[in-house]
């Protein structure tokens, strides 16, 4: 499982351009899922991104958690982080989780971090959508549950 973490000001998901869903001040979370993810991938990554320390405490320096601002959270799901671009001029997505299978642990996911109590916000999978966001710093990270578990 990959994750794209971006500290954000705000960041909102428009799906046939209409709005879907908003955040302020957190992390937007873009969500690839792999064809042999399981339950333990989902668990690491929450544990990770809850506890990373990305955002500034008083005196500027990265010391807080998004759970020790109270931060809100936006999960995209996007296939396209297990794009292969090695190899010819397209990308090949054979690493990718099937639909229903990349579904059900996106869902999961996002189940799972909101028992955090955060406010936690989505995207809609498998759609078409337009995520507008203020990168904050910037500050974007990648993770990668396969090379921590």
């Amino acid at each position: 499982m990959r994750a794209v973490i971006q500290r954000v000001k705000n960041c909102k998901v428009e799906v046939d351009y209409q709005p879907y869903s908003e955040i302020r001040r957190g992390l937007l979370i873009l969500l690839g899922v792999k064809d042999s993810d399981e339950d333990q991938d989902i668990a690491y990554l929450i544990e990770k991104i809850s506890n990373l320390r990305i955002f500034e405490d008083q005196n500027g320096k990265m010391n807080l958690s998004i759970l020790d601002i109270l931060g809100e959270i936006m999960i995209v799901s996007q296939f396209t982080l297990y794009g292969d671009c090695k190899k010819g001029r397209r990308p090949s997505f054979i690493k990718a989780a099937k639909p229903d299978d990349a579904k059900a642990l996106y869902t999961k996911f996002v189940s799972e971090f909101r028992k955090t109590n955060l406010v936690v916000e989505t995207g809609v999978f498998q759609a078409h959508m337009n995520v507008i966001l203020d990168n904050d710093g910037p500050v974007t990270l990648l993770l990668d549950s396969e090379k921590n578990i």
